[in-house]
């Protein structure tokens, strides 16, 4: 008996050393984690329980036979953070290079079909030189089976992938298909064709970073939602944005007891907008001054800026946030914000998370960039989303609502649930000088007399009452009661059921 225990420790330590000290040491000199220490720091301590640590690959090909370290390659199993259950898999770099193998693949499926199971989400920690070439096919056909299980789990079970290293060629989209990626600065990127082959066909000279590094596709792409300094940082962010998330589509989020009042006034945010209605003033202010704790988990904040996604909450209830930013475009909706915004509805809908929308949006950008990359199809994408959306909806319109803009922005008409305005908004088709200058073309030429239009239409249509007197707004509000009144319609909705016609599925416009 003990020589079997002996043979046990003996194998578990040959595998927990991974591809042998030299490569470990050269992991930590490139300022990396190894796969073990990452999941060490990721779970709560002692929660992890490993499965498939004797797996081998079984390829006899290219002397691959001589080479056989037990996991393959990637360290998969569960644990728990903050006591919720989680299943990981974590690529370990320093055996074969993370390259995947079809027995590496299996590995991932299997935890993945466990977690889809049992509704428990599922964090991928990348670290892989993509497809393992010896195996050919193989390989490849376990990357597809990996892709296969992202799509079925996507919107059941939520996927975070978290890019640690390399993530190049067909790896990447498995990432792609889940819900959130976070990446690493200087040590993770993420690209289809790494700089040689760019070079070959394009004849572009361009580094690593610069084609696929986390600044990149958290600033320029849009593929990443943050990028963290190091490892360390990376993982002990990723356990803060678990509490935010639920365990999957049939649980709600967690909820954390507060001090912070539900009925808690903030006068500040009275003067938060501007008298003059072309200063900007920053929506972020209001988001944090509304949540609980001032705390706010904003995704993609060098992305699309001119709006603001994110999570906070509620008299403890989590809550995802949408809010057109007048810091940057004055809010306009643009290509790259719409698509930022639809997909994070999606997942708000899909998880049942409530979305409060802050609404100061004077309309679409205009221009034939915008045009010609399509903005009315991606556009439309925003639209679509809100307006699918069964989750409770609270919106509040802070100042303009204007054009086919106020009808996306989670309005009455897309099923909002409540719709909040403050007194000095403003939902019209359009500011009143463009108005005047369309309605009273005639009189262009009397500065005077456009003058006094404008004051007219300012005064009739430049408010939240005609919008009131349709229903289309349920209350004007005083600023500094916006989080007494979201809380109170938030517990007025927690329990809302709201089912869209059967069909397979519909067609987003893409």
């Amino acid at each position: 008996m003990q020589e079997i225990i002996d043979e046990l420790e003996k194998r578990r330590a040959q595998a927990r050393l991974g591809g042998g000290g030299k490569r470990i040491d050269a992991q930590h000199g490139k300022g990396k984690l190894t796969a073990r220490e990452r999941i060490e720091v990721l779970l709560d301590p002692g929660s992890f329980e490993e499965w498939d640590m004797f797996v081998e690959h079984r390829c006899a090909d290219f002397d691959m036979d001589q080479a056989h370290i037990p996991g393959d390659g990637v360290v998969t199993g569960y644990g728990t953070i903050n006591g919720r259950l989680v299943f990981v898999f974590s690529q370990d770099f320093t055996v074969f290079g993370g390259a995947l193998s079809e027995a590496h693949a299996e590995k991932i499926c299997k935890a993945m079909d466990q977690a889809m199971k049992v509704g428990a989400p599922v964090i991928g920690l990348n670290d892989s030189g993509g497809a393992r070439i010896q195996e050919g096919v193989a390989s490849l056909g376990g990357y597809a089976e990996v892709f296969q299980r992202n799509v079925m789990a996507s919107g059941v079970v939520p996927q975070i992938s978290m890019i640690m290293g390399p993530c190049a060629g067909g790896a990447v989209y498995s990432p792609a298909m889940t819900d959130f990626i976070f990446m690493v600065k200087d040590s993770s990127y993420m690209f289809v064709t790494g700089p040689e082959v760019v070079k070959t066909v394009t004849h572009e000279s361009v580094t690593a970073e610069e084609l696929g590094g986390a600044v990149t596709h958290s600033a320029r792409s849009g593929v990443a939602d943050l990028a963290f300094e190091n490892d360390v940082e990376a993982l002990l962010m990723l356990r803060r944005f678990f509490n935010y998330i639920p365990a999957n589509n049939r649980e709600k989020p967690p909820h954390r007891p507060t001090q912070d009042s539900a009925d808690r006034a903030d006068f500040s945010l009275d003067t938060l907008v501007p008298g003059n209605p072309n200063l900007p003033y920053d929506i972020k202010e209001a988001i944090v001054k509304v949540v609980d704790d001032a705390e706010f988990f904003e995704l993609q904040p060098d992305y699309a800026a001119n709006i603001v996604i994110g999570f906070g909450r509620m008299d403890g209830n989590v809550v995802g946030f949408v809010a057109n930013q007048p810091l940057v475009l004055a809010g306009c909706l643009d290509i790259k914000s719409s698509i930022k915004a639809a997909r994070f509805v999606r997942f708000c809908d899909a998880f049942n998370i409530p979305v409060v929308t802050f609404v100061d949006v004077p309309g679409f950008m205009p221009g034939t960039a915008q045009e010609y990359g399509g903005i009315i199809k991606h556009g439309a994408k925003l639209l679509y989303a809100f307006a699918e959306c069964t989750a409770p909806k609270v919106t509040v319109i802070t100042r303009k609502a204007y054009g086919g803009a106020y009808d996306v922005m989670s309005s009455k008409h897309l099923r909002g649930d409540v719709n909040l305005a403050w007194p000095h908004a403003e939902i019209a088709v359009m500011g009143a000088k463009g108005a005047v200058e369309i309605i009273f073309r005639e009189d262009k030429n009397d500065p005077a007399k456009l003058a006094a239009r404008e004051a007219e239409y300012k005064a009739r249509f430049a408010n939240p009452f005609i919008a009131g007197a349709r229903g289309f707004i349920d209350d004007v509000i005083l600023p500094h009661e916006t989080r007494q009144r979201i809380c109170r319609s938030l517990a007025m909705l927690k329990d809302k059921k709201l089912e869209n016609p059967w069909r397979k599925h519909g067609n987003i416009p893409l």
